[in-house]
């Protein structure tokens, strides 16, 4: 890998062999050599390229003066361009600050009408105006570059938040839910024990799957987190929400499930929000409604999705700003879709519906 240091160091020599140029290719008609002081002053002005990164306004000024001191060599060649000045005067534009490049420029230019003729300061002018503009173009490339960076970088660190929000939500509509059931049914349990073996069983066995279900959905999630390339489970669907109505039932409650319109192909993100959206209600009908029947709905209308869950509960309404209904207006509004959420116009007991776009764009 070339360093800095490195390529300075090679544009250092190249400037000066293409200085010194004309001291080997040039015919020296007066037949003797070229004065020493030439020599002196092509390389004093050359080698401050060595250190102009650190110091950049230095480096120029040195090798200005350098270059304005060439004529006091009694015999030399004619210089067509002082190439160390032009990259001293690019490094300044690149680098410094803003009153230090503008008096830099201003001091070259200015001083080019002040020591020499008006031919030579017009054309040193243009060619040192000309390294001031790349100099500057390099650095505005260069922080456009850096800013593309940073916003990429801010733009990673927004996706992995939001990847562990997202995680955060399902992990609790995950465990709130499996637990939700798992308590209801281990609370029956023992009542309906002595009474009925077999719907006794049945809640043991609801509890079961219900625990075997969170740890599937949990490894699915966990899986995200993995970067050894192992292949990932694949998320809950819409054809898992019998099975999510059916987990419900027992217990004292009875959950139908119903699908209305002909279904239309959705997004993998609409499928699980409405599937996540479904479970969230789910639990809190179990968890909070005391309700002995509720329906899951789904319906497919208009281009819409329509999940819609409902209880007869009768236990005081739950409140809208809990931290599983707010995810389901989060999850809703996510896919572009809207959401209704409160008691129900028509009886007892609370009503959660949820309308997703449908279709795939």
């Amino acid at each position: 890998m070339i360093t800095r240091a490195r390529l300075d160091l090679a544009l250092t020599a190249v400037v000066l062999v293409a200085q010194l140029w004309p001291f080997v290719f040039r015919v020296n008609l007066a037949g003797t050599p070229w004065h020493w002081w030439g020599y002196v002053a092509v390389a004093v002005a050359t080698l401050p390229l060595l250190w102009r990164r650190r110091a950049p306004v230095a480096a120029l000024l040195v090798s200005l003066v350098a270059t304005g001191s060439y004529d006091l060599a009694g015999h030399a060649p004619s210089q067509p361009v002082w190439y160390a000045g032009l990259v001293a005067m690019y490094t300044v534009a690149a680098v410094s600050g803003e009153w230090q490049r503008l008096a830099a420029l201003g001091l070259t230019v200015g001083g080019g009408f002040l020591v020499g003729s008006a031919d030579t300061a017009l054309r040193s002018g243009v060619l040192f105006v000309a390294a001031y503009a790349v100099g500057r173009a390099s650095a505005a490339a260069h922080e456009r570059a850096a800013w593309l960076e940073r916003e990429r970088r801010l733009e990673g660190e927004r996706a992995a938040e939001r990847e562990r929000a997202r995680i955060a939500r399902d992990m609790h509509d995950v465990l709130s839910h499996a637990v939700s059931l798992m308590v209801v049914q281990a609370e029956a349990g023992p009542v309906v024990l002595q009474r009925d073996r077999a719907r006794a069983e049945a809640a043991f066995d609801a509890i079961a799957e219900a625990g075997r279900d969170a740890m599937v959905q949990l490894r699915r999630m966990l899986t995200v987190l993995k970067e050894d390339g192992e292949p990932r489970a694949p998320a809950p669907t819409l054809d898992d929400l019998p099975t999510l109505a059916e987990q419900a039932s027992g217990a004292g409650l009875t959950m139908t499930y119903t699908v209305s319109g002909r279904p239309l192909p959705v997004s993998p993100d609409v499928e699980i929000a409405a599937y996540r959206i479904a479970q969230e209600a789910v639990t809190n009908i179990v968890k909070h409604s005391g309700a002995r029947h509720a329906s899951l709905t789904i319906g497919w209308h208009d281009g819409t999705l329509t999940v819609e869950i409902t209880d007869d509960g009768t236990r005081a309404p739950r409140s809208s700003s809990g931290y599983g209904l707010i995810g389901i207006r989060e999850r809703a509004a996510a896919c572009g879709g809207t959401t209704t959420i409160g008691p129900r116009p028509d009886g007892p007991g609370f009503r959660v519906s949820a309308r997703l776009p449908a279709g795939l764009s």
